[in-house]
């Protein structure tokens, strides 16, 4: 939301070319803006840094070479850096403006995710990292609050770049980033890599699937020293029911040490879509009750967490903003008065007196594998010496020993050459049906178990692919699962009507439905910015991603009031009601020279607009005041003729013989009731 608050850039041009229309946020490090790029007439965000960072040269020439790097990184799901540059004592970036709302706003309002939109958010943020790990960069920050949800669905991660450039610039031991996020090797002061990513990525998951951080304190010291010294729980703790596949991503992801994390995101991304298709409706859709509750309003904290997780600068400093100081020890963390925190066994890998919980599936396949190793070595090695005895004796002993050893070769050279145990490549069977490609994998010596999914691009009954994946070299005799598909997946719409236009976008997100065409249309019943109609309509079953178009109303269609002024009564209320108003005749009548009796002489309105059913009051006359004349006849001409201009009517004389004695001898009309403004005519001699 833009905050109301004065700020002296707001109106400004930045370099030039940047109109600074508002502020749309303020963090640890920068304060960004709603601007306008004149030369190329659209809206950007721009990035102001604080000046203790735009005051540093040396600083300025890092964030240039990461603003190039992070600019040459062009991804649906990364916010593109557009420009960076200084105006004077100004350092900037520009981003892409990407109008709508955070993950973070989500989980204020809706507090724990079902499994199904939780993975589907998180989905479009794992191929972002994947796209930027590939190319070289880190992110070093990732949280709820730099992934941009857009008014169309569209989900962005942002700012790339930056608190690397920042974190590069600060003092020996200090570090950049938000403390709930924050992955170990970080708090102890070792380089960054993509691994630290997929840390932030878990903690993020599992606050999406709970509704809570798994760490809380009340100074950012007690967070990060959970980091360091703390095993994340499991997901399921907290919402029991949720599927174990999920426990293990999360706890894959947040493990303390960072060789046991996925490699990167592109490797975490295969296994979480892995999980997306083999996990079941009821799986992906379990919510415990309501889910935990929002957190209170005007806030963006989980209880008991760091106030706001905003990007925060740690260092041993005894100033509000507390600091996380890496000395000399890289495994010692020195909290605000100077004590000394030591990583625990818990978090060096030992048990630490922490829950112990039987292996996952990640550990029972690799110690089925170390197994079938342990017994191929059993196999070929003899249980006990031979004694010394007769050289015959050990000659056939040892013919004996080298026949059977020979034989025993022979057979693992054939079980693992030729038979069951020889590798193999499991052969592409998409858009199979099932019978091809089942005798694609028995051609390939492979048996596979078929199993159902929903798949938006494959028909109903033609394979999707396989696990492993085609391409794999595998054993023979490791089974292959066969995925079929079901068709697509469809989802009944929800009710949008009723609502404002904003709680409609919001359904449909939640709903993992897009946005379509948004029109208007006037409606005397519904008030402007309403929902009125959607298309498809409500309970269809539509696939995800599918548009719905959506009719907002404009409010009653407002009617320019007609002028009736002049026209007779009767006419006058058929012109109004025609053009769909309500006439309304004043009770007290009026006298007027110049509109005749029973015709209107004013209208309030008399002009506008009014909405349909609206009251026009209309005022009629009653003709022009009478007036009574009278006989000036005998009398001086000049007297009459005032006297009759009081009574206001008209006066002509006609003068006979010049009209020598002034003396008025006829009038015309005498003594009778005439309309005002009429003409007296006065005959004098």
């Amino acid at each position: 939301m833009q905050e109301p608050t004065q700020d002296h850039l707001i109106g400004t041009m930045v370099d030039g070319r940047y109109l600074v229309r508002s502020r749309l946020a303020k963090g640890g490090m920068s304060t960004v803006y709603l601007a306008t790029d004149q030369r190329l007439e659209r809206d950007v965000a721009l990035k102001v840094l604080h000046p203790h960072l735009a005051n540093d040269p040396t600083f300025l020439q890092r964030l240039s070479r990461e603003a190039k790097a992070a600019a040459s990184l062009s991804h649906p799901h990364i916010v593109g850096v557009l420009d960076q540059g200084e105006d004077g004592h100004i350092a900037y970036l520009v981003m892409e403006y990407v109008k709508g709302h955070t993950l973070r706003d989500i989980l204020t309002e809706q507090g724990a995710l079902a499994p199904r939109l939780a993975l589907a958010l998180i989905d479009p943020v794992i191929e972002g990292l994947a796209a930027a790990h590939g190319s070289g960069l880190i992110h070093r920050d990732i949280k709820p609050e730099n992934v941009l949800i857009a008014d169309d669905g569209r989900i962005k991660v942002g700012d790339f770049g930056l608190a690397r450039a920042v974190s590069a610039n600060t003092s020996t031991g200090a570090l950049i980033g938000t403390v709930a996020y924050l992955a170990p090797e970080l708090v102890l002061g070792q380089p960054a890599d993509a691994r630290s990513d997929i840390y932030s990525a878990g903690i993020m998951l599992y606050e999406m699937l709970t509704g809570n951080q798994p760490y809380s304190g009340d100074s950012p010291i007690q967070v990060a020293y959970q980091h360091v010294n703390s095993v994340v729980g499991r997901p399921s703790d907290v919402v029991p029911g949720l599927a174990e596949d999920l426990d293990e991503l999360v706890q894959w992801c947040t493990a303390t040490e960072a060789e046991n994390r996925p490699v990167d995101g592109a490797a975490l991304l295969a296994e979480l879509r892995h999980i997306r298709t083999t996990l079941t409706d009821e799986q992906l859709d379990h919510r415990q009750g309501p889910g935990p509750t929002p957190f209170p309003a005007g806030t963006t904290t989980a209880p008991g967490s760091v106030a706001g997780n905003p990007t925060e600068a740690l260092a041993t400093t005894a100033s509000p903003t507390e600091f996380i100081s890496h000395q000399s020890n890289p495994t010692t963390i020195m909290a605000a008065g100077g004590s000394t925190l030591q990583r625990s066994t818990a978090a060096a890998g030992m048990d630490g007196g922490q829950e112990l919980r039987p292996p996952g599936k990640r550990e029972l396949k690799r110690l089925e594998r170390q197994q079938t190793k342990d017994r191929a070595r059993a196999a070929a090695t003899p249980l006990r010496p031979l004694r010394e005895g007769n050289p015959r004796r050990r000659g056939v002993i040892w013919t004996i020993v080298i026949v059977i050893l020979a034989m025993l070769a022979a057979s693992a050279g054939w079980f693992f050459g030729m038979g069951p145990g020889s590798p193999g490549t499991v052969p592409d069977v998409k858009n199979k049906t099932v019978a091809e490609a089942q005798q694609l994998l028995r051609t390939a010596g492979f048996q596979s178990e078929p199993r159902d999914v929903f798949d938006d691009d494959i028909l109903a009954g033609l394979a999707v692919g396989t696990e492993p994946e085609s391409g794999a070299e595998i054993r023979k005799f490791q089974p292959i699962t066969l995925f079929v598909s079901k068709g697509a997946q469809l989802f009944p719409l929800p009710d949008l009507t009723g609502g404002t236009l904003d709680a409609a976008k919001t359904a449909l997100n939640a709903a993992e439905m897009a946005l379509g065409n948004v029109t208007e249309a006037f409606d005397e019943k519904v008030p402007a910015g309403v929902v009125i109609a959607q298309d498809p309509a409500k309970g269809t079953e539509v696939r995800h991603g599918t548009p719905v178009a959506l009719e907002v109303s404009k409010g009653p269609q407002p009617i320019t009031v007609p002028d009736v002024r002049g026209k007779a009564q009767d006419a006058a209320v058929k012109a109004l009601q025609d053009a769909g108003l309500k006439a309304v005749i004043a009770p007290e009548t009026v006298n007027d020279k110049s509109v005749p009796k029973g015709a209107v002489v004013s209208q309030i309105p008399a002009n506008g607009t009014l909405t349909r059913g609206e009251s026009v009051t209309l005022t009629v006359s009653k003709g022009p005041k009478m007036v009574k004349v009278p006989s000036f006849i005998g009398k001086q001409a000049a007297e009459a003729e005032k006297e009759l201009k009081k009574l206001g009517l008209k006066v002509e004389v006609n003068r006979i013989l010049g009209g020598f004695f002034g003396t008025v001898r006829d009038q015309n009309p005498v003594d009778a009731e005439v309309p005002e403004d009429s003409v007296v005519t006065l005959t004098v001699v």
